[in-house]
């Protein structure tokens, strides 16, 4: 990902998160033929890089991204198994204020592809990096990264908006201590791109005791295309969930703990509460 680090980074960074609070970035690079440079990330404000040599770098990232949780000291810890997330300038204030309303909060966001449809179906009409560098120059995202929202659409594990379940958070916070309680992620799930291991993740967080979940109102994260094993459109998604059921001996299905939405709505969202509602009616047969 060596394309796409870069902006993740810098989405995370001081001068474009709003009110960024006191954070450690740890990275977690699995394997890459061509690691990346520690003074480049320190530069990109990286606090720590971890490097697993392609000899013992696993084919899924579950291994990986409980390497990095087991680094992390902070009170409240975040992980994004997907390095070409790039996010909403609020994501960070608003995750840590979250998880203080609740001693036991589960803090998700919702997830976007960037470009005009999901990129497993995007790559079949052409889509690829240099339409979508020429997509990112058409809106000033490094001085409002809200406008993100313009040029993307839900990802499929959020398809069913923002006031229905999702299937799964590509940035999601919680307590330390509910982190070693969940015991990270389940390294059983050893696809490429860990197949539903982040879907499995989620769930079981969201099946925790005595859990307030809350999901992130106008913040999100934005999908970069790269190719990888779940949106390159080569992924074998019937041996996906084939694949869920024998680990866990029943068929996946979004968990059903209710949310309270957290957050307000940038005028660039818009667009997506509008097409929440519309989601929302249809699910209920109604107009809107």
């Amino acid at each position: 990902m060596q394309r796409e680090l870069p902006r993740t980074l810098h989405t995370l960074g001081d001068s474009y998160q709003r009110d960024r609070p006191d954070t450690e970035i740890i990275v977690v690079d699995n394997g890459s033929p061509t690691p990346p440079k520690a003074a480049e990330l320190r530069s990109l404000g990286v606090d720590q890089l971890i490097e697993i040599s392609s000899l013992e770098a696993a084919a899924s990232p579950a291994n990986a991204a409980n390497i990095g949780l087991q680094a992390a000291s902070g009170e409240v810890v975040g992980l994004m198994v997907d390095g070409a997330r790039m996010t909403s300038p609020g994501l960070l204030n608003h995750a840590l204020t979250a998880s203080s309303t609740a001693a036991r909060s589960v803090v998700a966001t919702y997830a976007y592809h960037l470009g005009p449809t999901v990129h497993m179906e995007a790559v079949e009409d052409g889509y690829d990096q240099e339409v979508e560098d020429r997509l990112l120059e058409t809106v000033d995202w490094q001085s409002n990264g809200y406008a993100l929202f313009s040029i993307a659409t839900f990802a499929g594990s959020s398809h069913r908006g923002w006031f229905a379940p999702m299937g799964e958070s590509n940035a999601l916070f919680m307590p330390a201590r509910l982190w070693d309680e969940l015991g990270g992620m389940d390294e059983k799930f050893d696809r490429p791109g860990g197949g539903l291991a982040n879907h499995d993740l989620y769930r079981r967080a969201c099946e925790l005791d005595d859990i307030t979940l809350l999901t992130l109102l106008g913040e999100g994260t934005f999908h970069q295309y790269h190719g990888g094993a779940a949106t390159g459109g080569s992924n074998d998604h019937e041996a996906l969930w084939s694949d869920y059921e024998s680990i866990r001996g029943r068929p996946y299905r979004p968990p059903e703990a209710p949310a309270l939405l957290y957050g307000s709505v940038p005028s660039e969202a818009l667009v997506h509460l509008r097409r929440s509602l519309e989601l929302r009616e249809a699910s209920e047969g109604h107009e809107l």
